[in-house]
């Protein structure tokens, strides 16, 4: 394998591990266990709370509800959503680009890179043997 090719998958990975660390800490900070299918599916369909006052422009901002925490938490699952969308679609092409093979080694690499930071296997939402495993 050439130098470009090389760099080329260690983007790959550098790419998929970024996605992946950002997913998991989204997922653990909002209480969400993506390791369930049921779970995956709530955050993939939730729907988007929309917040029509902002607390700091009430004329009276003590007494206004808190919009903000909504915003937030809403805001997290949004960003948790989008950012596995964007990562099937990084898999995809990954898969398209290099095959198979070499994207479950990708991907088995970065589960243990983020396994040996102190994420639990799976706490992304892949779960490496299932998805290539299966017949």
């Amino acid at each position: 394998m050439n130098q470009p090719q090389t760099q080329h998958l260690h983007d790959m990975g550098s790419s998929l591990e970024a996605l992946n660390v950002r997913i998991a800490r989204l997922a653990i900070g909002l209480g969400v266990s993506l390791h369930n299918d049921a779970e995956v599916i709530r955050v993939m369909t939730r729907e988007v709370v929309v917040v029509t006052t902002e607390r700091r422009t009430a004329p009276e901002r003590r007494s206004a509800a808190r919009p903000g925490q909504d915003r937030r938490l809403s805001g997290r699952y949004e960003e948790l959503r989008g950012l596995m969308v964007l990562r099937y679609d990084v898999e995809r092409r990954c898969v398209e680009e290099v095959g198979v093979v070499e994207t479950r080694r990708i991907m088995i690499e970065v589960e243990a890179r983020m396994t040996r930071e102190g994420f639990e296997p799976g706490a992304d939402g892949i779960d490496i043997h299932r998805f290539f495993d299966q017949p």
